[in-house]
């Protein structure tokens, strides 16, 4: 089997056909598998996958990371393709893929391992959406995420939020991008904000940081907000632009306020 993709999921019965159909073309015909770590949703989502033929699993929450590397392990492809339940495949990029891995099984046969065409995974381009819109700038683009690697040689790091893949080897980009489809309402980035603010002042926390700062709690979201917003042109993304770059100053003072908040609670017992 070439590829494994993996997704894990919770409560995703509006994003999840629209990801599975996307990757169709890639694991069609036995060509591939797909395994989804599903922990508890209550909604539609593990109908909605096993329609597709998905291999599901349900399990209890233990973390991005440690539920992300529970679904690599179960998978037997050669190659993994990780995506979270609001991301698809652009239109083109499945073509791609099918080329890039047979090229790298061609030089795996006729080539040693040491030739720089050789690699063991490759970054993607993320077009990221908010209120509908594809963000162009502020940072927003190109986002380049490594999400297809060979199996055996990456993994999730273990961190509270953002986790990323740890790579054995060299790496490679594709052209066509992960369309993500991230916060189609304010309501969404909302509470994409509350929980990943209590996450990143947990991280915070356990890096040794304390006490009530006003340059992590003022000035720093004042400062990221000038960075993305002004220089780097998030004003040309319009009235979406200035939603995005405003929330996401507020989410970085919501994070050490959480951190604050969070230490102080602890030396108080």
């Amino acid at each position: 089997m070439i590829l494994s993709v993996v997704i894990i999921t919770h409560n995703e019965e509006a994003n999840i056909g629209r990801t599975l159909a996307s990757v169709q073309p890639l694991v069609a015909d036995g060509k591939g598998e797909i395994i989804i770590i599903d922990s508890g949703s209550t909604d539609r989502t593990v109908e909605i996958a096993r329609s597709f033929g998905t291999k599901v699993f349900v399990e209890e929450w233990r973390g991005y990371a440690a539920q992300k590397n529970s679904a690599i392990e179960k998978a037997s492809g050669t190659w993994i393709l990780s995506l979270d339940a609001d991301e698809a495949l652009s239109e083109d990029l499945p073509h791609e893929i099918t080329l890039a891995l047979g090229r790298q099984a061609n030089l795996k046969i006729e080539t040693p391992p040491d030739r720089p065409e050789f690699v063991d995974g490759f970054f993607v381009p993320r077009r990221n959406f908010f209120l509908g819109k594809w963000i162009k700038r502020g940072g927003f683009w190109p986002d380049p995420k490594l999400r297809l690697f060979r199996r055996g040689k990456g993994r999730f790091e273990y961190r509270a939020v953002h986790e990323d893949v740890s790579l054995k080897g060299r790496t490679g980009r594709l052209m066509h991008p992960l369309l993500h489809h991230s916060y189609p309402t304010l309501a969404d980035y909302i509470d994409h904000m509350n929980r990943y603010s209590s996450l990143g002042a947990e991280m915070s926390v356990a890096k040794g940081r304390r006490g009530f700062s006003l340059f992590n709690i003022v000035l720093r979201p004042l400062a990221t907000f000038i960075y993305n917003y002004f220089f780097r042109l998030g004003f040309l993304d319009g009235r979406e632009g200035l939603l995005l770059h405003l929330y996401h100053a507020v989410y970085v003072s919501w994070k050490y306020s959480k951190a604050w908040e969070l230490w102080r609670q602890r030396e108080s017992r």
